[in-house]
């Protein structure tokens, strides 16, 4: 970037509730995977108790990510919007940075599956004139969702673009 300008990280958090939320998405996908192990290792295991290994291996790292991955996560999730530009940044082993200016929004959604009704949040999605696709905002509060679309809205709706 020109003048020595560096890209500072984003300054809002996401809503501390959505900790909860990723945990108990990790929680439905262990029980998507151990159920099935189960029941076949409880049809098998009378002759091969062994094969109820598989199952507790299963348990243990998805407990283990229950417990690990959710304050990780938060402490990488960062949002923000300005006049000028939505950013996130996010991502797990690569971090991951998007810049959406306002002249190239062309979309604002929010989404609330029932897990996230469950835990009072929302996902912001920013649809952009762009190739790498939608920035997402997950784990926001339901109101302050509700209030952010609207105020992307009204920026977008004011900055001159080539995305209207």
């Amino acid at each position: 970037m020109s003048g020595g300008t560096r890209l500072r990280p984003p300054r809002n958090w996401l809503d501390q509730r959505v900790q909860g939320w990723w945990r108990a998405q990790l929680g439905v996908l262990t029980a998507i995977v151990v159920v099935p192990l189960l029941i076949l290792g409880l049809l098998i295991a009378p002759a091969r108790p062994w094969f109820l290994v598989p199952a507790a291996v299963v348990v243990v790292l998805g407990l283990l990510a229950v417990v690990l991955l959710p304050p990780w996560w938060f402490r990488i999730h960062r949002w923000e919007v300005t006049d000028q530009a939505v950013y996130t940044r996010g991502g797990v082993l690569w971090q991951v940075w998007r810049v959406a200016p306002m002249s190239r929004i062309q979309t604002v959604d929010t989404a609330r599956g029932p897990l996230q009704r469950a835990f009072g949040l929302s996902t912001v999605t920013v649809t952009t004139a762009s190739s790498a696709g939608a920035v997402k905002i997950e784990g926001l509060d339901h109101e302050q969702a509700a209030d952010l679309a609207e105020e992307l809205t009204r920026i977008t709706h004011d900055t001159p673009g080539d995305a209207t």
